[in-house]
């Protein structure tokens, strides 16, 4: 697909004749949008042939609304690992449907889709701004969570027998691509059902989307973690410190944590394949020279290091190779053959980063994710997740968002920043 070539178009269930309860706020016209390339020579050459550049819908308030919120039920539900301010994305569902437009009528659906299936006899959860109240601060999902995919027609049905008008959807690329199995089910049975997704993924790897809730969080603890390694690696003579972050196809936690901490001296990540003795080789060099190194690398890099697997997870994902361990004995094994003595230090903070309660900034984001779901919702969109471009919320077709992973540009000044603050080799193969 081509870039100037991009379909981002909204599904409406209906037109909107019902004027929204909110009052004395600014409301978003249907073609306000934002461009999607904000470059002046792609912009130029759409011009130049005749062709609008390619927009997308800016999210926010409409002044008329599809649902009537005296007779709407909502569901959400949230999938997939945990993530910090899964909560406060809950809690900001919530609270916007009561105050901002009068639903009386949310549920939550625990274990993610399990909780939409009813052979595993979940009871749904009803929320109210009284449950939710304390919810904001605290880390995981009061719902729950659960992987892998479930019976869509048996999802829906359950939508349909308990009349739920909007659906949303917390997850990442699975739980999204669900989220666009369920609205696909959903529009071949004639249904007035809205699926509006919000992004949930650490590894800030759904396309389209600029930034993804708990992402900033996760930077921020991954910090704290690559700043033990340096203090350990620096306390030793040829000190080594080893830190594996998340990131299985993406390694933009990776990238971050270093330039938040520039004392990391070797990031690795998925989108750039490295060889053992290439790395090796300027690892033993960079102790050579300062006597000290800290090294950052995500759990999907180096994955080529590994025999090749047909092994799957539960949400259908190859099971990778544990990379940290791998380098760990690797590093280890290797100095001992040279006769060179190190001191390795190695810290996996994985599960510890998920886990936390989010950041303040975090968690504003959180809220303003919240608010602009319900908006989309209350407005009768679908098959959407809510995105956030160049500064403002957008709203971008699940379709797209799932069309491929959001990866580091080797080529880009991402990586390229990442090269300058290490200072590492660029090719290490």
């Amino acid at each position: 697909m081509m870039e100037t070539d991009l379909d981002f178009t909204i599904a409406r269930l209906g037109e909107r004749r019902i004027p929204s309860p909110m009052s004395g706020i600014r409301f978003v016209a249907d073609n306000e949008h934002v461009l999607y390339n904000s470059h002046s020579a792609e912009i130029r050459t759409c011009l130049e042939e005749g062709r609008e550049p390619p927009c997308l819908e800016l999210a926010g308030p409409r002044e008329k609304i599809y649902f009537d919120p005296a007779k709407l039920k909502c569901g959400i539900v949230t999938c997939g690992g945990i993530c910090p301010g899964l909560n406060e994305v809950i809690r900001s569902l919530v609270m916007s449907l009561f105050f901002h437009y009068g639903v009386q009528s949310v549920f939550g659906f625990p274990y993610g889709y399990e909780g939409l299936t009813y052979r595993y006899g979940h009871t749904p959860l009803e929320l109210t701004p009284q449950n939710v109240n304390q919810i904001h601060g605290m880390g995981g999902s009061m719902l729950g969570t659960s992987r892998g995919p479930q019976d869509v027609a048996e999802m829906v049905d359950t939508l349909d027998q308990m009349n739920i008008g909007i659906l949303f959807v917390i997850g990442g690329d699975g739980t999204l691509k669900g989220g666009g199995a369920i609205a696909g089910e959903i529009g071949k049975r004639g249904l007035k059902i809205s699926v509006i997704g919000i992004p949930k993924t650490i590894d800030n790897d759904i396309s389209f989307i600029q930034k993804s809730f708990g992402f900033e969080t996760a930077v921020a603890e991954a910090t704290r973690a690559t700043c033990s390694a340096h203090n350990e690696a620096t306390g030793a003579r040829n000190g080594i410190g080893l830190v594996k972050l998340m990131g299985r196809d993406s390694g933009f936690i990776a990238a971050y944590s270093v330039l938040a901490d520039n004392n990391v001296n070797f990031c690795l990540v998925p989108e750039v394949r490295f060889t053992l003795e290439g790395f090796l080789a300027s690892l033993k060099e960079r102790l050579q020279k300062r006597g000290h190194a800290v090294i950052v690398v995500a759990e999907g890099a180096g994955q080529e290091l590994f025999p090749q697997t047909d092994d799957v997870d539960a949400s259908g994902n190859l099971r990778f190779g544990d990379i940290g361990i791998l380098l760990r004995d690797s590093i280890n094994s290797h100095f001992k053959q040279s006769d060179m003595a190190v001191n390795l230090k190695y810290i996996d903070p994985s599960y510890t980063i998920r886990s936390v309660p989010a950041t303040p900034h975090d968690s504003a984001f959180c809220l303003l994710l919240g608010h602009n779901a319900v908006h989309a919702g209350m407005a009768g969109l679908t098959g959407m997740v809510v995105g956030f471009w160049h500064g403002e919320f957008t709203h971008v077709p699940i379709s797209l968002a799932v069309s491929r992973r959001k990866k580091i540009d080797p080529e880009g000044w991402l990586w390229s920043s990442v090269l300058a603050s290490t200072g590492q080799p660029r090719d290490m193969t």
